[in-house]
């Protein structure tokens, strides 16, 4: 699965550079090290829920487009920071198709009942001595 979502977004994804910030000396001025990795959603072979559950988990990262958008400054060389944003990508499309694990409801014990109570009554009788008699 994971093979095939990486070939498919390599296929797709379109990638631009620009100077990136931070320590680097010389290599900073000169060099256009990060990379910005935009995968168009429409490109990849998605079910229509998978699409929704995308759509709602990365909001914040897909633009007016309908791409996923993902920077990567993180290290000085550009070829190590197209890896690092592909590995963000592959990683960010993977958590956000799986679907969520159903929460199974349960119940405090009867001994985490009781500490509670008994931490409200000792709060309560010491607020209740701070009182004017």
């Amino acid at each position: 699965m994971r093979e095939e979502l990486e070939r498919t977004v390599r296929s797709v994804a379109r990638e631009s550079f620009a100077r990136s910030g931070g320590p680097g000396g010389q290599n900073v001025n000169k060099v256009n090290t990060q990379v910005t990795l935009h995968v168009p959603l429409d490109g990849l072979d998605l079910s229509p829920t998978e699409r929704e559950r995308i759509g709602e988990r990365l909001a914040n990262r897909i633009n007016a487009n309908d791409e996923l958008v993902v920077h990567c400054s993180q290290t000085r060389s550009q070829s190590a920071n197209r890896e690092i944003a592909m590995e963000r990508a592959l990683d960010l499309i993977g958590a956000a198709i799986r679907p969520k694990r159903r929460r199974r409801p349960t119940r405090p014990s009867r001994a985490a009942v009781e500490r509670r109570l008994e931490e409200k009554r000792r709060r309560s009788e010491t607020k209740r001595q701070r009182r004017r008699p």
